[in-house]
């Protein structure tokens, strides 16, 4: 029996491009006006990048494991250890940098809703994909053809 895929309402969809866009945009705009030395904004800028691609890519793994899809445990571990590293590395990099602790729980704060909104975005995609309104992918064989004999 195939499972009932919900569609995710319009109202989600704004809210989760809205939390996506508005958590990546404060943190980028914070990051700008910050006081601080390039290689220190470099820093912060990469952490902000790792971790969306990080989560995405979790989101993604987990998702294609409820669905029967095929992830290996060595990739699955992988996103786990990158998103948990991105957060490790911006809380070490928050605590031992020379700002005021308004600062430090903005770019906290607004890290953890950039990253909430890239794994509601990605399901939502998915969702949508499910419900048959994107582009539509077959599920991929266990089993990879044989070449032909030309």
């Amino acid at each position: 029996m195939k499972a009932q895929v919900n569609k995710p309402s319009p109202a989600f969809i704004a809210a989760s491009w809205t939390a996506l866009l508005l958590g990546a945009a404060a943190y980028l705009v914070g990051l700008f006006n910050a006081e601080m030395a390039l290689n220190e904004k470099g820093y912060y800028l990469t952490l902000l990048l790792f971790g969306l691609f990080a989560a995405v890519s979790l989101q993604k793994s987990v998702r294609d494991r409820v669905e029967d899809i095929p992830v290996s445990g060595l990739y699955y571990a992988l996103c786990w250890f990158a998103l948990l590293a991105s957060l490790m590395l911006l809380l070490v990099g928050l605590w031992n940098a020379t700002l005021v602790l308004s600062e430090k729980g903005f770019y906290g704060m607004a890290f953890a809703l950039s990253l909430f909104g890239a794994v509601a975005v990605q399901k939502n995609t998915r969702d949508l994909m499910a419900a048959g309104e994107g582009v539509t992918v077959e599920k991929p064989s266990r089993v990879p053809p044989l070449p032909s004999g030309d």
